[in-house]
C-alpha cells in the first residue's frame, strides 16, 4: 500500500469501480502520483486533521479515457491528479465538514471547492476539492 501522506493512500485515490466494471487501466503516472501526493499533503491531510474523522474519496485520479466514461469534464482535475470527491457518508455531515472548510479558507490550501448537488438544505451529496502546485484560486462553487 502506498501512502500518499499521513491518512490517504494511492489505493484510494485510483480505485473506480467504473473503470473495473468496464475493464479500463486506472493506473496513474509518475507526474500524476506526484500531483496527488501534493493534493493529499496540502489540502487532504490538513483537511482530514480539521475535520478529526475520516473522509471517504469516492473519485480522485482519473484516466483521460475513464474521465470520459464518468462524464467527467474534458479538462477535469482529476485526470491530472489534482482532485478528489469526498463524502463523510452523510449529507448533514458533509455540510458540517463544508462548515469547517469555510471557517478555514484562508490557511486551508485548495484551487477549488465545489459542493456538489447539494439539497434543499445546502447538504452537498460529495465536495469536489482540488490542489494546483502553480497557483490555487480559492474558489467555491456550489452544485
Amino acid at each position: 500500500m502506498d501512502r500518499l501522506g499521513k491518512y490517504f493512500t494511492l489505493d484510494e485515490l485510483t480505485a473506480s469501480a467504473m473503470a473495473r466494471r468496464l475493464g479500463l487501466s486506472n493506473l496513474p503516472c509518475a507526474e500524476h502520483v506526484e500531483n496527488l501526493r501534493q493534493l493529499v499533503a496540502c489540502t487532504l491531510d490538513p483537511l482530514r486533521q480539521l475535520w478529526g474523522k475520516p473522509l471517504r474519496v469516492t473519485s480522485g485520479y482519473r484516466s483521460p479515457t475513464l474521465n470520459t466514461a464518468v462524464g467527467g469534464a474534458r479538462n477535469s482535475q482529476h485526470c491530472l491528479g489534482c482532485a478528489a470527491d469526498i463524502t463523510t457518508l452523510s449529507l448533514d455531515a458533509n455540510r458540517s465538514l463544508l462548515g469547517i472548510i469555510l471557517e478555514n479558507y484562508r490557511t486551508l490550501s485548495f484551487d477549488q471547492i465545489i459542493a456538489e448537488k447539494c439539497d434543499r438544505h445546502g447538504c452537498p451529496r460529495w465536495i469536489h476539492i482540488s490542489y494546483s502546485s502553480t497557483g490555487n484560486r480559492k474558489e467555491i462553487l456550489f452544485r
